[in-house]
C-alpha cells in the first residue's frame, strides 16, 4: 500500500467512531504530515469498494493513494494525492471535503507548510511544479474577491466541477452523509514556482513563509521565495534524488537526505554546504529534528532510525524496523515512525536533551562519504540499536499487496503484508476463507476451476484494499442459473444476472429509505425518476430482465455485510465523483450522483445492450452410433447451459418420439422441449404426459467433444474454451450407453 497511518482511526476507540481528524490530540496532529497511503477520498482499511462509473479514465483519478498531509490554518488539513490534486479538509468535522484544488499535471508527491504564516503551503510533483496556495483564499474565494464566477475559471485551475462530498467507505465513518457539492471553479490561481526540469519528491518551508526550499531528481536543493515564486539560489552536491528536506526556525540552515545514502546541512547565508553525514546505507527518505535545529532523526531504506549531533557529527542507532521508514514526527520526548508497514510506532526521543541518549553508549562519528559508511557496515561492524520495542504503537491493517480473480468469477484471493492469504467472495464483499500464511500460488493452483465464465468487474487494489469497478454494458454480460448459487425459493433454472443482484444487494438501503420516503404508489406507477428520464440517457434499444423482479428483494449470494459495510463510488449522471458506505444511503441523494445505467437496472429492471449470451453447436452421433436425433441444425443455446440439459434435449429427440417436432427451422431451442433448454425451466428429467411405457425408461445418454467424454455439470462456455478450442462453431457427439 505504500501505507504508513492507513488505518490510525482502526487502531483508537474515539477514532473509530469516526471522527478522525477532530478528536485527534495534539501529539497525533504532529503526525498530519504521515497520513499517506490512503484514497483521497477518504482511508481504506481491506473493505471492499464498488466503482461504478460511465467512464473507465476516472477509476485512476477516484483511487489514488494519499501522498502528505500538513496542517494549516489550525483546523485545515490539507492533503495531496497521485490523483493530481490537492484538498481541503475541515478538521473540525467529522470529515467533510471543503475544497478540491487541481492546478498540477501530475501525481502531487510533497507538501509543506509555514507555522507562523499559517495559510501558506506549497505543493510539489512529478511534473516538475511548485505552487505556492493561500489556502484561506482557495477555500473562500468569495470572501477574497469579487470577480469570481462559477464559469469563469480558466483551465480547470482549483479543482474540478466534483468537489468530493466526502464520506467514508469503510468500517470507520468519517460521515454520517453526503455533503453538498462546492463549486471548485472559483478564479483562484496559485503562485507558481517555475524552474524545476524535473520531478520534485521533497519541500520544505521557514516559520514564516518567506522561504521555500524543494528537492527532486534533479539533485540540486532550489531555494525559493514563496511569495513571488522567484529563485533565489541553486545549491548542488548531492548525487541522487533528493527525498527529504528541512529548515530550522530562522529560515537559515537546511537539512536535505538523498537516495545517495548522505545527509547535508547547507548554510543559506553562504549558499554551500557546510556538513555532510554518512550515516545511512541507503536512501534517505525522512528526516526530523529537535527544535533548536542541533540534532536530527533521519531514517529511510535501510530500516534503520538513527540520531545525529549535527555540530559533533556523532550518531547513534536507535532502532531498526522491519521495513523501510517513509515519515517521522517528533513530539516531546517521543518520536513517531511510520513505514511501508500500516503500524505506526513510537520511541523514546528525548526531544527536549537528546544528548542524554548519547550517554548510553555505541555511537560512532559520522562520515563525510557515503560509501565509508557502508564499507563499515559490510565488515560487520553495524551499531546495535538503542531500543529493542517501542513505547506505544497503533496498529494498522495489513494493506493487500497480491491479488488474483478466480476463474468463477466470483472469488477474489488475495495476500497482505502480512503474508495472509484470504479467499474473498465479491459478491458479498466479504472475506469466506483466511488460509493464513501459505503459498498464494500453489493456493491458487488449487482452487482453480475448470469454467469459462465472461469478465464482468475489475479488481484494484493499488490502495492495499479491494476495489470492485462495474463498467457498462460489460458488467451486465454473465447470468448464473439460481441452482447454482443455491438460491432457495425460487426456479432452479431461473437466470441471474451477477452484477444487477449485485447492484441490488449495493442499493437495498437507498431503495428502502427511498420507498419509504416516495411512498410505494410512486414506485409503482414508475414515478421514481427526477430531471430527465433515465430512458432518455439510455441507448436506443433496451432489454428488459424478464426474469427478475423488479424489487427490492436482495438474494443470500448477494447480501452484502451490514457491520463492515463497503462503499459505493460513484462518477455520477453529472460527473461529479463522490462515496458513501451503503449502509449510510438514505433516499435523499439526488438520483443524477447515480449513473443512469444504475438507476435503469435497479428502478426499471433494464439492462443495456449486451453482447451475445448464446453459444452455438452442432449434435452429431458418435462414429457408428445408430442413434439418431430428429434434426441435425445448428442449434443455440445460453452459453451457460451445462451438458445435462443437452443430455436431456438428445433424449426428448430421439427418433423414437416419433411426435416431437419441435425444433424451430433456424435451429434455436424452440418453445416446448426445446423451450427447456434455452429458458431452463425443466431441469429434473421429467418427461411429458402421455409417454409410452418403454419411453419411461431413461437411456443413458454421454455427450462429448474432441472424443473427451464431458462432464454433466460443465457449461457450453467451458466445453468450448477448455475442449474444443477452436473458432469454428462447437460439436458435440452423443451416444446412448447401457440404459436404465
Amino acid at each position: 500500500m505504500g501505507a504508513t497511518i492507513c488505518s490510525l482511526e482502526a487502531a483508537m476507540a474515539h477514532l473509530r467512531d469516526g471522527h478522525w481528524v477532530k478528536m485527534l490530540p495534539l501529539a497525533l496532529l504532529h503526525l498530519s504530515h504521515m497520513l499517506i497511503g490512503m484514497s483521497h477520498l477518504d482511508v481504506l482499511p481491506n473493505m471492499n469498494g464498488w466503482l461504478l462509473t460511465n467512464n473507465p479514465s476516472h477509476q485512476k483519478e477516484n483511487l489514488e493513494q494519499v501522498n502528505d498531509t500538513v496542517i494549516a490554518g489550525g483546523n485545515t488539513l490539507v492533503s495531496c494525492s497521485s490523483d493530481t490534486t490537492l484538498k481541503t479538509w475541515n478538521c473540525l468535522s467529522d470529515g467533510t471535503c471543503t475544497r478540491t484544488l487541481r492546478q498540477h499535471s501530475d501525481y502531487v508527491t510533497c507538501l509543506a507548510a509555514a507555522e507562523k504564516n499559517t495559510n501558506v503551503v506549497a505543493s510539489g510533483g512529478l511534473g516538475g511544479e511548485v505552487f505556492v496556495w493561500d489556502i484561506e483564499a482557495a477555500v473562500n474565494p468569495l470572501s477574497k474577491s469579487n470577480d469570481v464566477m462559477e464559469d469563469g475559471c480558466s483551465n480547470g485551475i482549483n479543482g474540478s466541477v466534483n468537489s468530493l462530498p466526502i464520506s467514508n467507505l469503510q468500517t470507520t465513518n468519517l460521515s454520517n452523509s453526503i455533503t453538498a457539492h462546492t463549486t471548485q471553479c472559483h478564479g483562484y490561481v496559485p503562485i507558481a514556482a517555475k524552474g524545476h526540469k524535473e520531478s520534485v519528491y521533497a519541500l520544505a518551508m521557514s516559520d514564516s513563509g518567506n522561504l521555500l526550499v524543494s528537492g527532486g531528481t534533479e539533485k540540486v536543493v532550489r531555494v525559493w521565495d514563496p511569495r513571488t515564486g522567484t529563485k533565489t539560489m541553486k545549491l548542488r552536491g548531492h548525487t541522487d534524488n533528493i527525498r527529504a528536506l528541512l529548515l530550522d526556525s530562522t529560515g537559515r540552515y537546511c537539512l536535505s537526505g538523498s537516495s545517495d545514502s548522505m545527509i547535508r546541512l547547507w548554510d543559506l547565508g553562504q549558499q554551500r554546504c557546510v556538513h555532510s553525514y554518512a550515516v545511512h546505507t541507503d536512501s534517505v527518505w525522512a528526516l526530523a529534528s529537535t527544535p533548536t535545529f542541533s540534532h536530527v532523526y533521519s531514517g529511510g531504506r535501510d530500516l534503520s532510525l538513527y540520531l545525529t549531533d549535527l555540530t559533533t557529527r556523532e550518531s547513534l542507532l536507535l532502532c531498526t524496523k522491519e521495513h523501510p521508514i517513509l515519515q517521522l514526527a517528533l513530539h516531546d520526548d517521543s518520536i513517531w515512525v511510520a513505514t511501508t508497514d500500516s503500524s505506526v510506532h513510537s520511541w523514546p526521543a528525548e526531544g527536549k536533551n537528546p544528548q542524554k541518549v548519547f550517554q548510553r553508549g555505541g555511537s560512532f562519528l559520522a562520515g563525510n562519504l557515503s560509501f565509508s559508511r557502508a564499507r563499515v557496515s559490510l565488515e560487520g561492524s553495524t551499531p546495535a540499536p538503542v531500543y529493542k520495542d517501542p513505547i506505544f504503537t497503533i496498529p494498522g491493517t495489513p494493506a493487500i499487496v497480491q491479488h488474483e480473480i478466480l476463474n468463477n468469477r466470483r472469488h477474489v484471493l488475495t495476500k497482505d503484508t502480512a503474508g495472509s492469504v484470504k479467499l474473498w467472495e465479491i459478491t458479498r464483499a466479504i472475506v469466506i476463507k483466511d488460509y493464513g500464511q501459505v503459498s498464494f500460488d500453489e493456493k491458487k493452483e488449487q482452487l482453480f476451476e475448470m469454467v469459462s465464465i465472461p469478465a464482468w468487474f475489475t479488481v484494484d487494489t493499488r490502495l492495499g484494499s479491494l476495489s470492485v469497478h462495474l463498467d457498462t454494458p460489460q458488467c451486465f454480460s454473465v447470468e448464473m442459473y439460481s441452482a447454482d448459487l443455491s438460491i432457495t425459493g425460487k426456479p432452479e433454472d431461473d437466470k441471474v444476472n451477477l452484477a444487477r443482484e449485485s447492484l441490488k444487494g449495493l442499493l437495498v438501503h437507498w431503495l428502502t429509505k427511498r420507498r419509504q420516503r416516495l411512498g410505494s404508489q410512486a414506485l409503482v406507477n414508475g414515478d421514481v425518476l427526477s430531471g430527465k428520464d433515465v430512458t432518455a440517457r439510455s441507448h436506443s434499444r433496451i432489454e428488459v430482465d424478464g426474469n427478475a423482479e423488479n424489487d427490492s428483494i436482495v438474494y443470500p449470494p448477494f447480501e452484502f455485510s451490514t457491520i463492515s459495510p463497503p462503499s459505493i463510488i460513484t462518477e455520477g449522471s453529472q460527473g461529479g465523483p463522490w462515496r458513501k458506505k451503503i449502509t449510510e444511503l438514505d433516499g435523499t441523494e439526488d438520483e443524477k450522483d447515480f449513473p443512469w445505467w444504475v438507476l435503469d437496472c435497479v428502478l426499471n429492471n433494464r439492462l443495456p445492450p449486451r453482447e451475445n449470451t448464446k453459444c452455438s453447436f452442432y449434435l452429431h452421433p458418435c462414429e457408428g452410433s445408430a442413434v439418431l436425433i430428429l434434426t441435425q441444425a445448428k442449434l443455440s443455446a445460453p452459453r451457460i447451459l451445462k451438458i445435462h440439459k443437452v443430455v436431456n434435449y438428445v433424449i426428448e429427440k430421439m427418433v423414437l418420439d416419433k411426435a416431437t417436432d419441435s425444433v424451430n427451422t433456424d435451429g434455436t431451442f424452440a418453445p416446448g422441449l426445446g423451450g427447456q433448454l434455452q429458458h431452463s425451466t425443466v431441469g429434473d428429467g421429467s418427461f411429458r404426459s402421455g409417454l409410452k411405457p418403454w419411453q419411461k425408461r431413461r437411456p443413458s445418454i454421454e455427450i462429448l467433444c474432441n472424443n473427451q467424454l464431458l462432464s454433466p455439470d460443465m457449461s457450453l462456455a467451458t466445453v468450448r474454451a477448455y475442449v474444443w478450442k477452436k473458432p469454428e462453431d462447437l460439436v458435440l457427439n452423443y451416444r446412448v450407453t447401457q440404459g436404465r
